[in-house]
């Protein structure tokens, strides 16, 4: 992302909202979440669309080095031209298992986020989409992804906070499935209970690496959830002590979002859409791998497949748009370590169509759904007192429902 956007993300999201004083000005007197809701300005990167043509300029040369120069300089070019050479059974599969892919990550965004904001399937899947989209086109690691979605929340009527801790959330509880199935994955396969090669930097490491990410995770968890107050009283005349004030909004952020994914995973009843779509996104992605390899006669053990494809992935936080180029030559050559035999036959066209179906393929969906979100967030303007009331009351309600229960 360029620095610009996270400047700007770093003045608007999550990393500074503040208590809001009520104004001295009686004309500017108006419901503090109703100036909230307005305050929320669209995301830079799709203000300009000179920013938007450089970015697809880009990705189309990067693009074009992955597919047609890159494989020609290792002679691996036939692998290339096998890509229309699968079995369109097993293609056709994976295109289904795409379809649910998308179906599972509107459903984890609709259990952590939708509900809450009573937002209908129609929005919650247009926020989705869109965040897709923003993820590969504009930022590694999906950072293009958490802004979009976090402007379609404050527009929906989120207030700040709440929406910096509900994408905490959401991301939280997406990765922790991610993290968790390294761990146990990568244990089981390493020790044989799984069956497959296993070397030790492809099994051990990195469920070590995960395991203490988890840790971190679990210890952020128990940072209080108001320390930017603990700050105000003492230092809100110091200059030194109102940025603590700012920097300790970081770790609270992520402390009541974190408790939240926890709170979701041990109440069924109210966080079960989320936990099933967390699952499912992954599992949906990784069945299309499987497919993909079974359309080009390649016989790679499921445990195997799985830890590729988790290991080949963390690529995708190097900084590329959305990961391109580097998350396939991670699948590719973790593959390849994996001890996968025929480079050329089957690895490579497997990974291309893997890619093709689970990357690209939502490129074009997601941009028709930007384009039908911008229409949505009009709409929105026109009710917001009344949606900013309905959301205030869920939220309430959901905030009674989960202390009541500690």
């Amino acid at each position: 992302m360029p620095r610009s956007d996270l400047n700007e993300w770093g003045k608007s999201g999550p990393a500074a909202p503040e208590a809001e004083e009520p104004s001295a000005d009686p004309a500017a007197a108006q419901p503090a979440h109703d100036a909230d809701f307005h305050d929320a300005e669209d995301p830079r990167f799709f203000e300009d669309p000179k920013r938007i043509a450089q970015t697809a300029l880009v990705a189309a040369l990067v693009i074009a080095g992955i597919y047609l120069l890159i494989p020609r300089l290792a002679g691996v070019d036939k692998g290339i031209e096998r890509v229309d050479d699968g079995k369109p059974v097993w293609i056709a599969l994976a295109l289904v298992f795409g379809a649910l892919m998308f179906f599972a990550y509107v459903a984890l965004f609709r259990g952590v986020v939708g509900r809450s904001l009573r937002l209908r399937w129609r929005e919650s899947y247009q926020i989705t989409m869109a965040g897709l989209a923003a993820s590969r086109l504009f930022s590694a690691g999906g950072a293009g992804g958490i802004v979009l979605t976090y402007w379609a929340l404050r527009k929906a009527g989120m207030p700040r906070k709440e929406s910096a801790s509900r994408m905490v959330a959401f991301n939280v509880l997406l990765y922790a499935v991610y993290m968790l199935t390294l761990v146990i994955n990568g244990i089981l396969l390493r020790t044989g209970v799984f069956n497959g090669p296993a070397p030790a930097g492809l099994t051990i490491v990195p469920a070590a690496i995960a395991g203490g990410m988890i840790a971190i995770f679990l210890f952020i968890a128990l940072i209080p959830g108001n320390l930017e107050r603990r700050f105000s009283t003492a230092s809100q005349h110091h200059f030194w002590g109102r940025w603590a004030r700012r920097l300790a909004t970081v770790p609270s952020t992520l402390a009541v979002g974190t408790r939240e994914a926890m709170a979701f995973v041990r109440e069924p009843g109210r966080g079960g859409l989320a936990l099933l779509g967390a699952i499912g996104f992954w599992a949906t992605q990784i069945a299309i791998l499987w497919a993909s390899f079974k359309a080009f006669d390649a016989h790679v053990p499921l445990a195997v497949v799985v830890q590729g494809f988790f290991v080949g992935m963390a690529a995708n936080m190097l900084p590329t748009p959305g990961g391109v180029g580097a998350v396939d030559a991670g699948l590719i050559g973790t593959f390849v370590v994996f001890g996968v035999s025929g480079v050329g036959a089957t690895v490579i066209p497997a990974v291309l169509l893997y890619r093709l179906i689970a990357f690209w393929l939502p490129m074009l969906p997601g941009v028709i759904a930007f384009v039908q979100l911008r229409r949505t967030v009009v709409g929105w303007s026109a009710d917001s007192p009344a949606r900013l009331a309905v959301a205030e009351r869920t939220r309430l309600t959901e905030t009674g429902t989960s202390e009541s229960k500690v």
